[in-house]
């Protein structure tokens, strides 16, 4: 059993985002679901029979959707970062997790139409951010902060002063 699992609280749409989310990933899986039982109904206001949680798993690391109500909602103070090899896969991703209401941000940053924040970046950026040459580092992070979906092209650009 994974030792660490991220639990991710919904309103009512805890199936409709598991499903959202395996459906974006290609190595995903949708696993066990469980049901609010008439006790359980009772103490959270959810109607009886309907998904309490959803367990999920993408790329190895398994999670749970929970059905809670309104009380809590995402911010940005937690994010998943999604890392990607080519600009193919970051336009991929961006486009997925903004689709049906999502919301596109700076650096990367983006809400999906849940409301949970997602970071699409290219692992090249990473490596440049952390070069020795803290000027072609700098130049990076100036182009990368005038960018919503991160351009890696640009990024290359900036690493090399042109």
């Amino acid at each position: 059993m994974q030792k660490i699992t991220p639990f991710l609280w919904f309103d009512d749409q805890a199936e409709e985002a598991a499903k959202f989310y395996t459906s974006i990933f290609k190595n995903s899986k949708i696993g066990r679901t469980l049901l609010y039982s008439e006790e359980a109904a009772k103490a959270s206001g959810q109607p009886a029979g309907s998904v309490l949680t959803i367990e999920f798993e993408i790329e190895g690391q398994k999670f749970v959707a929970l059905n809670g109500g309104p009380q809590f909602k995402f911010n940005e103070s937690v994010s998943f970062v999604v890392n990607c090899e080519t600009q193919e896969e970051v336009d991929y991703f961006w486009e997925k997790l903004t689709a049906d209401g999502g919301e596109e941000s700076q650096c990367g940053w983006l809400k999906d139409k849940f409301g949970l924040s997602w970071q699409v970046t290219p692992t090249v950026l990473i490596d440049m951010l952390h070069d020795k040459d803290s000027e072609k580092a700098e130049r990076v992070m100036k182009a990368m902060l005038q960018m919503q979906r991160i351009d890696i092209e640009k990024l290359k650009v900036a690493y090399l002063g042109k």
